[in-house]
């Protein structure tokens, strides 16, 4: 298993919780093309070969329209659910001068949802306008089939738009080296898509740094994605670990800024439905 880098990434103290600042923990981020990782639902991320016919990155518009299908067949056929809904996106982008519904890559050890988000995507297609009730549309299913769907995933897509070689790449941490203990919740407001305020979780610092496994894909193509699982209702009753903690983090060839990191995010809700 080749080594990428070794890179500083910022956790929560193991005492203390969100509320008791950053620990910087240097980690070793390994290649995970060359690692022999098993899929998605056993390390909670995976590479997959997805093309696009998007022709203009920068217009939300044709995003909406072409991309969205897209990313639900593409959860379909990943997942195996029954169906796959998309409503909103996210771009990153590390340089200073961002358009609309673009935001700054996360250096944050995180993962994007508690363990109570149950609640919280159960509701969010009611009374829905815009986006969202176009996707709803588009899936010929109620707000009420999506509140009483058995089991809900929610599965991220992450492109690079920009440069293979970034000055900020995303970094996976193995799902098998962290416990549900691990995730420490807190508030948060800032997400352009979707508008809502839910719990997400930071990460507390592992003692010793070894213990959690971080990965990333060096110098992405236009035709991969990275698909990840942020929350997994049948895991969460379990006890068993539902999250995958990711976070930006320096890649030490790159000086930052040139050229910065440009991606695009976009949260699938998952339904299986038997």
């Amino acid at each position: 298993m080749g080594q990428f880098c070794r890179a500083d990434l910022n956790y929560v103290p193991r005492e203390g919780g969100f509320g008791a600042g950053s620990a910087r923990v240097e980690v070793a981020i390994h290649d995970a093309r060359s690692a022999a990782l098993p899929d998605w639902t056993e390390c909670g991320f995976e590479l997959v070969q997805h093309g696009s016919i998007v022709g203009d990155w920068a217009d939300d518009q044709e995003i909406s329209t072409v991309h969205y299908p897209e990313v639900e067949q593409l959860a379909r056929s990943v997942t195996k659910c029954d169906f796959a809904l998309v409503s909103d996106h996210v771009k990153r982008n590390g340089a200073h001068s961002r358009r609309e519904r673009e935001q700054a890559p996360v250096r944050l050890v995180h993962s994007d949802f508690a363990a109570d988000y149950e609640d919280v995507v159960r509701q969010s297609y009611r009374g829905v306008r815009g986006r969202g009730a176009a996707t709803l549309a588009r899936s010929g299913l109620s707000a009420e089939d999506i509140e009483t769907a058995p089991r809900i995933v929610m599965l991220q897509v992450w492109r690079n738009l920009g440069a293979a070689k970034m000055d900020l790449p995303l970094a996976f941490c193995d799902a098998r080296t962290v416990t549900p203990e691990d995730g420490v919740p807190f508030r948060y407001t800032g997400y352009v898509a979707g508008g809502r305020s839910f719990d997400a979780l930071a990460i507390r610092a592992p003692e010793p740094p070894s213990d959690h496994g971080w990965y990333c894909y060096p110098e992405m193509r236009p035709s991969e994605v990275v698909v990840f699982r942020t929350y997994d209702t049948e895991l969460v009753r379990a006890h068993k670990t539902w999250f995958t903690p990711h976070s930006a983090f320096r890649d030490p060839d790159v000086e930052e800024g040139s050229p910065p990191r440009v991606s695009i995010e976009l949260r699938i809700l998952c339904l299986y439905m038997g």
